[in-house]
């Protein structure tokens, strides 16, 4: 084969199979174990009525939140995601990514321009001064002959992934949100309304104190012990007024309303059923639902492609160009045929010495890599702690929800004998007072047990990735 051929041959054989420099993107490898705990112990059966049952390797619903029957729950969920603000820009935000991924693919085509100019010299000697009046089509085409524009559209790709994974973040933070402001308020109502019923129990009280203290069975004391009891019970409804005012101010921002406009139902306890049986995904799933880990995962497949493009920077780039033009000295002229030209060239650039920058970047790539790596380790490592609590926190709910309801009926039966003692004259008020103070400490800690494993039932779905990835419509 003659030089004049090889010549030939060889930017025709780059520009159809050009390679591809750089590592080829492979996904991490699991964290390869088989629970989410060191020993994954049985349900506590201290209460059967409602012990909960981890259902491992069940599928979660896409809409978690319906695990807690309730109607308006879920009218008030579909509200907040039609109307967030957060999922608007999430949203606007990959359309941009992917945008991106086009401007990136681009490179891949010839690019083809319309070239006009007009300009007036002087021609020298004799010809004086002209116009030259000239318009015509160029056409130029960068050959990836080693895959660095490839490569910038596998990392254009991998972001906009990125963004997606941010976009269903996004959404699994709103609902997970949304449902704990629901929760808190229903357990707020609960709590006011216990507090509530205590006072009416320390007014029935220091009714009869009073009564006692005007036979003259009752000291002076007596009657300041049980309006210290009713004054201190009072003073929590204020703070949990407060606690229910945040918690709504709260869910109507997360439904993209103000608060003056909007006001989310009043959820209360009864409404809000705690699941009996718990989906809980397989460990080895759990890095393939968790948006955060995808979306770090698809970082580390953009800073993959990037040491390719870095890489395609220390090898030569090759261009082709073609033009045709149409040269007139007047505008008149360019209709017809006056004058022609026409070129086509090849362009060969070769990186030769930059002072070490472009082997600097391709290093700075590689260590970029390693640190998203790393990153993405910690994000899994973290997912599986935050899945740990989660199970560990509904085990210790349900033993703590089981001892706070027998506390209660114990400190009920005790006040309902201290009552008849101290009407029959056989205790103090002191006792009886103290028995009240057992009592409503009782019902409060009761009330917020319920409400904590109804939220913490939540942030296990939230934390097991919510069902996101097989949610139709609404999904994002």
């Amino acid at each position: 084969m003659s030089r004049e051929r090889s010549a030939l041959v060889f930017p025709l054989a780059l520009m159809l199979g050009g390679c591809l420099v750089g590592p080829d993107y492979k996904p991490p490898e699991g964290p390869g174990v088989d629970g989410y705990r060191a020993a994954e112990p049985p349900p506590s059966e201290s209460d059967a009525a409602t012990a909960q049952r981890i259902a491992l390797g069940e599928r979660i619903p896409a809409e978690w939140w319906a695990l807690f029957h309730s109607a308006r729950l879920d009218e008030t969920l579909h509200q907040v995601i039609a109307g967030s603000y957060t999922l608007s820009a999430a949203k606007a935000t990959l359309a941009q990514a992917r945008e991106a991924i086009v401007e990136a693919r681009a490179g891949l085509y010839p690019q083809a321009d319309l070239d006009a100019s007009a300009r007036r010299a002087d021609a020298g000697g004799t010809l004086g001064t002209a116009n030259l009046f000239s318009v015509g089509p160029t056409v130029s085409y960068s050959i990836d002959a080693f895959g660095g524009t490839r490569r910038r559209v596998e990392e254009a790709a991998a972001l906009a992934e990125n963004q997606r994974f941010q976009l269903a973040a996004a959404y699994l933070t709103l609902t997970g949100n949304s449902v704990t402001q629901a929760i808190t308020i229903a357990s707020t109502n609960l709590q006011i309304a216990t507090v509530e019923d205590l006072i009416r129990n320390d007014q029935k009280n220091l009714d009869l104190v009073n009564g006692a203290f005007r036979a003259g069975r009752a000291a002076r004391s007596d009657v300041l012990t049980a309006e210290a009891q009713l004054a201190g019970d009072l003073t929590q409804i204020a703070p949990l007024h407060q606690q229910l005012s945040v918690a709504r101010h709260a869910l109507s921002v997360l439904a993209s309303q103000a608060p003056g406009r909007w006001t989310p139902p009043d959820f209360g306890i009864e409404e809000l059923t705690l699941p009996g049986d718990v989906p809980v995904s397989l460990p080895s799933e759990l890095v393939h639902q968790r948006p955060d880990i995808l979306a770090s995962e698809a970082f580390l497949h953009a800073d993959s492609a990037a040491i390719g493009v870095a890489t395609a920077q220390l090898y030569p780039s090759i261009t082709l160009s073609a033009s045709f033009s149409q040269q007139a000295g007047t505008l008149a002229e360019l209709v017809e045929v006056v004058g022609r030209a026409w070129s086509v060239g090849a362009g060969l650039a070769a990186p030769l010495y930059h002072g070490g920058a472009l082997r600097a970047q391709q290093r700075a790539a590689v260590d970029a890599y390693d640190a998203q790596l790393a990153t993405y380790k910690q994000t899994v490592l973290s997912a599986f702690g935050q899945v740990a609590d989660a199970l560990s926190a509904l085990e210790h709910d349900g033993e703590f929800v089981s001892a706070a309801s027998r506390s209660v009926e114990i400190a009920g039966a005790s006040l309902a004998l201290q009552r008849s003692s101290y009407a029959a004259g056989k205790t103090s008020a002191l006792q009886l007072i103290v028995a009240e103070n057992v009592y409503s400490n009782a019902r409060l800690v009761y009330a917020r047990a319920r409400g904590q494993r109804l939220s913490d039932t939540a942030q296990l779905f939230v934390a097991l990735g919510g069902g996101w990835w097989d949610g139709g419509e609404r999904a994002p």
